[in-house]
Order: structure tokens, then sequence, then C-alpha cells
């Protein structure tokens, strides 16, 4: 784990380093790949200010605490992380589990196509057919027809040209009409 300490208001003193750095020693067995703690004491009146933030694995906690010894400050802060990171990894494991669970049993549309599969693909055949009954309709008709329906298109006839159109849905809410050409 990378450290650093940064001193406001304060004579940098090496004690006060060192007892922050042994302290955030016990975190490596929490953290499994590389972190970097940023401790940040300072004193303000009569407050000693301990903040201290830890950033790896994913995640960035951070705590905070004031109190009239720097000592008691930043063991206070440390116990406040503790409690975040196995809050945290807890979090992180179920998460992990629940998609090793899901990959442990795959479902059937998410496996892999064989080769035999494949080769199908090559030459597609239609599987299902459905006929549509389609009405004659000026456009404005299709319009107020295919805001009633939660479908993105409607086959009707075009009443005044007496040929099967397609009115459909755009993303910007508008519409678009396909017109068969003569």
């Amino acid at each position: 784990m990378q450290k650093s300490v940064t001193f406001i208001n304060l004579d940098p003193s090496g004690p006060l380093k060192e007892y922050a750095f042994e302290k955030l020693d016990r975190f490596d067995k929490y953290l499994d790949g590389s972190a970097i703690a940023k401790v940040v004491l300072s004193v303000e009146k009569f407050r000693h200010i301990a903040e201290i933030s830890i950033s790896g694995d994913g995640f960035m906690i951070n705590a905070h605490e004031e109190t009239s010894d720097m000592y008691s400050a930043i063991d206070m802060a440390l116990d406040k992380l503790e409690k975040q990171i196995k809050k945290n990894k807890k979090r992180f494991k179920k998460r992990r589990s629940t998609a090793a669970r899901s990959k442990a049993y795959p479902r059937e549309e998410l496996s892999v196509p064989s080769s035999e599969e494949l080769s199908l693909e090559a030459n597609p055949q239609i599987v299902r057919t459905k006929t549509i009954d389609y009405k004659p309709m000026d456009i404005n008709e299709a319009i107020l027809q295919l805001r009633l329906v939660k479908d993105n298109f409607l086959v009707f006839t075009n009443s005044q040209t007496q040929q099967v159109n397609v009115l459909y849905r755009l993303k910007d809410g508008n519409y678009g009409l396909i017109e068969p050409a003569l």
C-alpha cells in the first residue's frame, strides 16, 4: 500500500507519521491489490483532525475524525475505515458470488452456438409467419391509430393511393412512412 501523510498547521512529527503508517498496515489483509492511503493531519485551535482516504480494489473510502488528541483521532478514523472496508468487501463478495452462480448455471439463450448451428445461420429460414389485417385509411388516421397501439409500426392501405403503406414510430417521437414505388 502506498501511504502519504500531510501535516496542516502542525509541525511534521516522525513518531506521529510512523504511528499512522503502522496503523494503516492492518488494512493490507483486507485489500487484495494495490491501494493508496492518504492521511491529512491538521490542528485548528484545540481540535486535532485526522482525515484518511483509501482508494483501491474498485472503491474509495474516507473517514474524518476530530478529537482533543491526534493519536485518538487517527485511531477513531481508522476504526471507521475498517468498518467501511468490511462492509464494501462483504457487498463485493455477495455481488461476485451472484455473478459466479449465474455463470455456473448458464441460461439457454446465453449458450454458445455449435458449429452446426452456425452453418444453419448462413441459410436463414422463415420460422414464424404472422398475418396482418390492414384496413383502408388515410395517413392522419394511421397516425392516430399508431398512437393508440404499443407497436412501433402499422400496416395499412392508403385510401388515396390504394397501396399498402407502413407507418413507423421514430425514436424522436416523429413518424416515418414507407410507400411502394410504382
